[in-house]
């Protein structure tokens, strides 16, 4: 199903690529080989996307960037069961989330026309006193310059849609390096893209296996931006490097936690919950870590959430009743396992799971009481594992659930406004969900975290406009009126 080898997407020619293996998340088959670029490659790599930038003969007018968006978005279509198995295959995700993500990224490629469609400048006022007299002022948007994105692995076609669709749209050439892990579907996309009428070379896909490759790009002054999906370590020691002047967006993990406040229908929100936890194996940057019971129902939310886990399938992301997939790498598998192994010897209370259960799957695992000492307590787990905790109050709660370097998204459930709106001024995350579990998204809003958690603001819209700057102009002129 995938290529035997994943290339770089550019025009230039890749000599002599360095190679290494792709494999399958599940049973660890090799089903790849990924072509990766070196330093000597970068410089040339650049000036691709700078001569699109500043050259205005290749200039792409917003009639054809919306021409090539809704083609490649009936071309996704058109191939969306061979895309959900490669997001399976590749990545791990169960083919039932797979087919989400590919109707999601359709939707998201939509959404890029539809900023598009939205973008206009703003007349500034004059005539307002004597210096203003006579003159007239307006903005119109204009593209910041060539874009360095680099992706995650947990969404490998959502994630590229979101980072590339929003530079076509907003007339950004864009060099994009999908993780290493999941390559082949932005492999696919890209192509895809220029199936659609993208002009080779707008859009430069590349395979790094060498960080200072990475590097190199982040250094130079013809990046005018960087976008980041990954970890919080790796993002900000990115950015650290970036040339003054470029811009940044840093979407990074979070440590998600959800209150349940008695009078809560345990039974009711108990499928929201599993879902936000066990959502492709907790892999994912909003998965709910934490979810802090109120004393008088919380050995009734043990009991059931023991009870339902029961029936959660995990194994073959490719068989359409999995519901949880494996791990990443089996690096990963072997790191949660020691955080919950380390967190039982500390004192925690183990409530089901707790086991590998192949070299590639984990149980979706409870644990009861975690110490606040225990460094499950202090990381992103990523990973199939639910901490409960108990709370007397609100601000027991609150505390539990707020940590002091991590702060993306976190829920109530509750059926008291005060208690709804109280939660909202003090819990410290930049999302807040009432009555729904963190892991919700739609691509419209706006999705970012605070702290080490990221900077700046995703989402299609929001992706978009960071790559849009106004630019200002001022007319002096007798015959303008006030």
């Amino acid at each position: 199903m995938i290529n035997k080898v994943i290339k770089n997407i550019s025009p230039i020619v890749i000599k002599n690529p360095d190679k290494v293996d792709l494999y399958s998340p599940w049973d660890r088959k090799k089903i790849a080989k990924i072509e990766c670029i070196k330093k000597s490659d970068v410089n040339k790599v650049l000036e691709v996307s700078y001569n699109f930038f500043k050259n205005k003969s290749l200039y792409i007018e917003k009639e054809d960037r919306i021409k090539i968006l809704k083609k490649a978005g009936n071309l996704l279509t058109k191939k969306s069961n061979y895309f959900s198995k490669l997001i399976a295959l590749e990545g791990g995700k169960p083919l039932k989330d797979s087919k989400v993500e590919v109707r999601r990224a359709i939707s998201g490629l939509e959404l890029c026309i539809d900023s598009l469609k939205k973008c206009h400048g703003i007349e500034i006022p004059m005539g307002l006193n004597d210096a203003s007299m006579k003159k007239m002022a307006f903005t119109k948007k204009f593209p910041v310059g060539p874009v360095f994105a680099v992706s995650a692995f947990n969404h490998p076609l959502n994630l590229i849609i979101h980072q590339v669709g929003p530079a076509i749209a907003a007339g950004c050439p864009i060099i994009i390096k999908p993780a290493l892990d999941t390559p082949a579907t932005c492999y696919e996309f890209i192509n895809l893209l220029l199936d659609a009428g993208l002009p080779n070379g707008f859009c430069q896909m590349i395979n790094v296996n060498d960080h200072s490759v990475t590097q190199s790009f982040l250094k130079d002054e013809r990046i005018s931006f960087f976008s980041f999906i990954g970890s919080s370590k790796v993002g900000w020691k990115l950015k650290s490097m970036v040339s003054p002047g470029t811009g940044c967006a840093l979407e990074h993990g979070g440590i998600a936690s959800v209150i349940i406040d008695k009078g809560t229908n345990i039974k009711k929100i108990l499928p929201m919950i599993i879902r936000g936890a066990f959502y492709h194996a907790g892999q994912v940057c909003v998965s709910i870590q934490k979810v802090i019971v109120h004393k008088d129902i919380l050995d009734e939310f043990i009991i059931q959430i023991k009870a339902s886990l029961q029936k959660v399938k995990v194994g073959d992301p490719l068989k359409t009743d999995t519901d949880v997939g494996p791990l990443i790498r089996p690096s990963e598998l072997k790191r949660v396992d020691s955080l919950v192994k380390k967190c039982i010897k500390n004192g925690a209370e183990l409530v089901c799971g707790g086991k590998a259960i192949s070299k590639s799957t984990y149980e979706c695992t409870v644990i009861k009481n975690p110490k606040q000492s225990s460094e499950i307590n202090k990381v992103e787990i990523f990973g199939p594992v639910l901490c409960v905790y108990g709370y007397k109050n609100l601000d027991d709660a609150i505390e539990k659930a707020n940590h002091n370097l991590f702060a993306f998204q976190s829920s109530i459930f509750t059926n008291n406004l005060d208690t709804a709106m109280e939660s909202f001024e003090k819990l410290d995350a930049k999302s807040i969900f009432i009555n729904e579990q963190t892991a919700f998204r739609v691509d419209w809003m706006p999705f970012g975290g605070i702290k080490h958690s990221g900077e700046s603001v995703g989402g299609i819209d929001y992706t978009f406009s960071d790559l849009m700057y106004d630019k200002l102009i001022v007319i002096n002129s007798e015959k303008i009126t006030t």
